[in-house]
């Protein structure tokens, strides 16, 4: 197994329209993922850090949600424009985008 310095996730899942919850695919989630994975691309990080999709992060109201780890921070309202930012400051630098952090993720939980 390769080890990974970072491992984010990005909620990629798709509620049937009209779903009150709403999801993450209907707010741009597989371009903000295909965006990660082209940026750790570029910058030859792609051996030591991975963009995944996942299944719900429990998190529908702030979709596109993403959470990395090992740190365990959670990122609400991404945007492909927000891509560069975290892996420039997080995924590189060790500091989280502030500005996108979600403080407390259970408050979503059902």
């Amino acid at each position: 197994m390769p080890h990974l310095d970072r491992h984010l996730f990005i909620c990629t899942n798709v509620r049937e329209p009209g779903n009150p919850k709403g999801c993450c695919a209907e707010k741009g989630a597989e371009a903000v993922r295909e965006a990660f994975k082209r940026e750790l691309h570029e910058r030859g990080l792609k051996r030591t850090m991975r963009a995944n999709a996942a299944g719900c992060l429990d998190q529908c109201a702030r979709g596109v949600t993403c959470v990395v780890y090992p740190e365990q921070v959670w990122y609400g309202h991404v945007t492909v424009e927000d891509v560069k930012e975290i892996v420039e400051s997080h995924l590189i630098g060790g500091q989280p985008v502030e500005r996108l952090v979600i403080r407390d993720a259970s408050t979503d939980l059902k």
